[in-house]
Order: structure tokens, then C-alpha cells, then sequence
């Protein structure tokens, strides 16, 4: 037998994960986190984990040696973090290689939900153009528009830099306001709402995120307002959301994420007035890349140094 820590890796990881990991550990690879075809012999010498997606209390249970969880991406909500707390389990997530990338696609959403640049494509790809003369002008412009945060973290903030050189008014809502910005607070999200014209959401899957953006907070952006949705489709109450497109309540939506990944509402495909992406926020070769570096790194360090390089807030690693 290996002297080797054994690593699990349950279902389907970036394949840079796989290889760098296989150069110092032993890895025990199954189809997902029910470990349903796991032997229960090897899944007790289990001692570190990488996973992209689900990592329930469930598996916890079953691994009484694992040290730590290397998570694939900047959220970890499919990681049951108090359960892995509660075991002594550090849990390491990949911040801020992945902001740039995420806060790029922002703009490009929105922009391209304003502009209706995907369908002026399409339009002149399908000959339209020369047929029919010049694509129809947009109905939204961004000149002048009120911006609103919902969410003001490390991609927050990037998205509000890039912002800046658009002449737009920025405002955000957070639990509580940061110190050391000088964008308006709205202590509500309805509130926020109501001051912008321009809702662009980036904030984790929480018990208090989940549904937050519903028909209140739609009726209150108003039928000039746009939605951009970056963060956990299920921040957004999609039915009314549908409900709030079709019946011209908000003017427009931007989404990279949806409730039911990967299966997408054909009312939203089927409107007009939505600009939809398959979550592929952080889906470039650089960034992808080097988020797998970090699961690996973050695991590596555990090893050598006792050290995870980028634990999440819940984890029990005691902080200096």
C-alpha cells in the first residue's frame, strides 16, 4: 500500500486538478458524491478532497481521516462547510484568480443586453442585412444609467472599477456597508432598486440571497430597468422574473446563471428582451487553469505545511 495521503475526487473535476494532484497523491476517483460504488475500506483512508459541485454532510460522514476540501470555484455552496467544520475539515475555496475574468463578462453581459449585440450579429450572419438594410436600433442605452450592487465583494468591486469610465452612477446593498467606499448604501434591496435603473447581482447562494431578487425588487427597478444576474441563479426568483420580462415591468435581463443549472426556462429563451450565457463567467483556458492550480496548491500546502493558502470564512482554521 501507498505512503501516499489518498485524495477523493468525487465526479467530474478540470482535468489540471487530476494531473498535478496524481504527482504527489493517490487519488480515489469516483462518479459523485453519493460514493455509492466507493469501498468503504479505501474511503476510510481517504485524507484530502477536490471536488466541483456537491460535497454533502453525507460523504463527510463516511471519511473519518479527511484533512481537507479543495473546492473548484470562488462559491462553495455545494460544500456542506458546517459539516466539514463540525469534523475538524478545512474547506479551501479560489478567490480572486477568477475576478478579473468574472467582472469582464459582467460588462460584456451587459452591454450586449443593452445593445443587443448578439442578435445584431446573428442578423447580419444570416444575410439580414444586406436584405433587409440596417438592424433595428436599440431600444436601451447605457449613457446615463444608474448602477446598482447587489453584492459589493472582491468581484463586486472589480465590476464597479470597470463601471467607473462609463459615466454611470453607482450605488450597492450589502449587509452592511463598506468602509472606504464612496458609492451610495441602500440598506434594502428594494431600496436599491428603486434608486437605479440598472441591477447587476454577484453575490453567493445564502439562506438570505436565495429568491431575494423576486417581484417586489423587479417592480421596483421599474420598466426602464435592466437585470444582470453574475452570481447564483438562485438569487432569482425565476417565475417572477418571467412574469416581470413578458409583462414589460423591467425592460430587460442579462444571465449567466439560472436556478436549475443546466436546464434554462424555454420562456426565458424564448423572449426577446433576455441576453442568456451557459455560466461561463470564469470559463476561459488562463482562468479555468488557474483556478485548478489553486485547488491543487491549496491541497499541496495543507500536506507540507499544515497551511491552506486560501481557506473559506467557516473553515476551523484558526486565522492569525
Amino acid at each position: 500500500m501507498s505512503d501516499r495521503p489518498l485524495v477523493l475526487i468525487p465526479g467530474r473535476i478540470h482535468p489540471r486538478v487530476r494531473a498535478r494532484l496524481s504527482d504527489r497523491f493517490d487519488l480515489l476517483e469516483i462518479s459523485d458524491a453519493t460514493a455509492a460504488e466507493a469501498d468503504a475500506g479505501e474511503l476510510e483512508r481517504v485524507r484530502g478532497a477536490a471536488v466541483s459541485g456537491r460535497f454533502p454532510a453525507s460523504l463527510i460522514e463516511r471519511l473519518p481521516k479527511l484533512e481537507v476540501i479543495g473546492s473548484f470555484g470562488v462559491g462553495y455552496d455545494g460544500v456542506d462547510v458546517k459539516a466539514a467544520s463540525a469534523a475538524g475539515v478545512v474547506v479551501t475555496n479560489t478567490p480572486d484568480v477568477l475576478n478579473d475574468e468574472v467582472a469582464d463578462t459582467a460588462i460584456a453581459l451587459l452591454l450586449n443586453t443593452m445593445r443587443q449585440f448578439y442578435f445584431a450579429e446573428r442578423y447580419l450572419r444570416d444575410g439580414r442585412w444586406e436584405k433587409e438594410g440596417a438592424f433595428p436600433l436599440s431600444p436601451l442605452s447605457l449613457k446615463g444609467r444608474k448602477i446598482g450592487l447587489h453584492g459589493l465583494g472582491r468581484i463586486g468591486m472589480e465590476i464597479a472599477n470597470r463601471l467607473l469610465p462609463f459615466k454611470v452612477e453607482l450605488a450597492y446593498h450589502t449587509r452592511r456597508p463598506r468602509t472606504g467606499v464612496d458609492f451610495v448604501y441602500h440598506d434594502t434591496l428594494t431600496g436599491l432598486a428603486k434608486a437605479v435603473d440598472v441591477l447587476i447581482s454577484i453575490v453567493p447562494s445564502t439562506p438570505e440571497t436565495n429568491g431575494a431578487i423576486n417581484a417586489e425588487v423587479l417592480s421596483a427597478l421599474g420598466q426602464n430597468g435592466v437585470l444582470i444576474n453574475v452570481g447564483r441563479g438562485s438569487t432569482v426568483d425565476e417565475p417572477a422574473l418571467i412574469a416581470a420580462l413578458q409583462a414589460g415591468t423591467i425592460a430587460a435581463a442579462g444571465l449567466d446563471v439560472f436556478a436549475d443549472e443546466p436546464r434554462v426556462p424555454q420562456a426565458l429563451i424564448d423572449l426577446p428582451n433576455v441576453s442568456l450565457l451557459p455560466h461561463v463567467a470564469s470559463a476561459s483556458v488562463p482562468t479555468r487553469d488557474a483556478m485548478a492550480d489553486l485547488v491543487v496548491d491549496n491541497i499541496v500546502s495543507w500536506f507540507d505545511t499544515g497551511r491552506p493558502l486560501t481557506p473559506v470564512p467557516e473553515t476551523p482554521y484558526p486565522r492569525s
